[in-house]
């Protein structure tokens, strides 16, 4: 990604937009002073007509950290309704799947607690499909909220899936808004889970119901998406008409201008929300007043919401509390280095992986590692486990030549230096990468064992299902020979969860398997 146009933190946006604050480090926006108050109401985004409230990829109804939750984000919208404004809480997609809880309750939990806390308009990303069609479909009935999802057609229908809206059109005072939502299509989503539905380019969606919006007097176009940043910038190129994109999939807030278009994203987990005032002057110019909203302890739970996600935990029961074993380190899941380089908790699952398969080697997309977090040392229940690799994945085993493991290696690092979940945490082998050479041929001196890996010698490779049907680009594993498929597996987190109670203590320790030059 482009440094200057994103950054790990919202930014002020200029190229013809009127944007107002940045995120803040000190007490959340309920606490402001009454002069702050009385500032903000004599500002230009006092008059804007419409405030949308955006978060994505939230997978956890209660903090992280301390920062994020439901109920809290509850009381934000109530707060800005009470300083009458108008407030539309908008979710760019991926919420049911993954997270501890989602594991027990399929999705079930987050859809009552966003019902409670008043989500308005949702489209979807490519977790919800982590379960089943079907079962989206019935989570989709369950929220009280609109659908709005343009490019994923149930072939059963002929028609958006789940009763959703392929386009919406809302007014607000004298502002009409129209609203479009796009998932993502690529092999992010697995198509085993595809059961009766069609996904459309989403830029196809958007020619088809763009003018549609227009036709019914839209003064400001807005897509809801759940695309990578890349995409969200070619749709912006390609439909300057959209005035506003709320996005997801990354997992930090973005902050972006295409031309005219302003690009926002959130972050994760409703750690922060993006505050987006709209209004549409006489001459035409849309406004887009911005601000990064931090949810922390400063915004109290609402109360009703709060019973909703206590309902949720306490039946997680003790179950999930039960120790496992003792980590005598802290263990690295943060995302960004994840899925960028060799992290210690990378190398504990990739070992638990191989000593699972009894295979030579193990090449598992970083994207399998969940938490984005660092877990602190110390006992390791079955809850971490889950958040770990809350996905339900199977091991599985293929013989495959040393240059298919080759071909593999080098897509995964192909993304670098940016981060992509395609990134491989490896046990067995070692190899070097140069970030100057061509994309597929980054990777050399691997070594299996501490042998030269060669080109035509057949190795075991233990992967996940995922990898195995082709996603994260590691389509070079197809009609390779499986000796373990999905339906004779283990469970990657009973893997995990046995290969730590075995040793009762673990203390990975980050040894050099991957070596990046720049």
């Amino acid at each position: 990604m482009d440094r200057t146009t994103v950054k790990r933190a919202a930014v002020i946006v200029g190229l013809g937009l009127m944007v107002l604050g940045t995120g803040r480090s000190g007490p959340a926006q309920d606490n402001r002073s009454e002069a702050a108050e009385q500032n903000e109401s004599a500002s230009p985004r006092a008059r804007a007509p419409l405030t949308i409230l955006q978060i994505n990829d939230v997978y956890s109804t209660v903090p992280i950290d301390g920062a994020g939750g439901l109920a809290r984000l509850a009381t934000l919208k109530q707060n800005m309704a009470a300083a009458r404004r108008t407030p539309l809480l908008v979710l760019a997609g991926d919420f049911l799947s993954p997270s501890v809880a989602s594991s027990v309750f399929k999705g079930e939990q987050m859809v009552a607690a966003l019902n409670a806390a008043g989500l308005d308009l949702a489209t979807l990303g490519n977790h919800e499909f982590d379960f089943g069609t079907d079962l989206l479909i019935q989570r989709m009935g369950e929220a009280k909220w609109q659908w709005v999802v343009s490019n994923v057609i149930d072939t059963d229908t002929g028609k958006p899936i789940g009763g959703a809206l392929p386009y919406v059109v809302k007014t607000f005072g004298t502002l009409k808004v129209g609203f479009i939502g796009l998932c993502l299509t690529t092999s992010e989503i697995s198509r085993d889970k595809l059961t009766h539905v069609r996904l459309v380019d989403p830029r196809e969606a958007a020619g088809r119901y763009l003018p549609a919006l227009r036709r019914e007097g839209a003064d400001v176009i807005v897509a809801i998406t759940h695309l990578a940043f890349s995409d969200d910038r070619a749709l912006a190129q390609r439909f300057p008409q959209i005035d506003l994109i709320i996005g997801g999939h990354e997992h930090y807030p973005i902050t972006a201008t295409e031309n005219r278009t302003l690009i926002s994203k959130a972050g994760s987990d409703a750690k922060f929300v993006a505050r987006i005032d709209v209004n549409r002057q006489a001459s035409g110019v849309v406004e887009r007043f911005f601000e990064l909203m931090p949810i922390t302890s400063a915004l109290a739970d609402e109360p009703r919401t709060a019973a909703v996600v206590k309902s949720y935990e306490d039946r997680l029961g003790t179950e999930l509390n039960t120790v496992v074993a003792t980590s005598l380190v802290p263990l690295d899941a943060d995302t960004v280095r994840l899925r960028a380089a060799e992290t210690n908790l990378g190398d504990l699952f990739a070992d638990a992986m191989r000593a699972a398969a009894n295979a030579d080697i193990t090449i598992v997309n970083a994207g399998s590692i969940r938490g984005d977090r660092v877990f602190p040392a110390g006992a390791l229940t079955r809850r971490t486990v889950i958040e770990m690799h809350p996905f339900g994945s199977v091991i599985c085993k293929v013989a495959v030549p040393g240059r298919i493991v080759l071909q593999a290696l080098n897509s995964g690092v192909s993304k670098l230096p940016a981060t992509a979940g395609q990134f491989p945490q490896v046990s067995g082998l070692t190899m070097r990468v140069a970030l100057d050479a061509p994309v597929d041929r980054r990777v050399s001196d691997v070594r299996v064992g501490g042998q030269r890996l060669e080109p035509n010698k057949t190795y075991t490779v233990a992967i996940t299902d995922y990898m195995l049907m082709g996603g994260d680009d590691y389509a070079m594993f197809a009609n390779q020979p499986v000796l373990v498929g999905p339906q004779a597996g283990d469970l990657i987190v009973t893997a995990l969860e046995k290969y730590m109670a075995e040793r009762r203590e673990v203390a990975p320790v980050v040894d050099g398997r991957i070596a990046i030059t720049r």
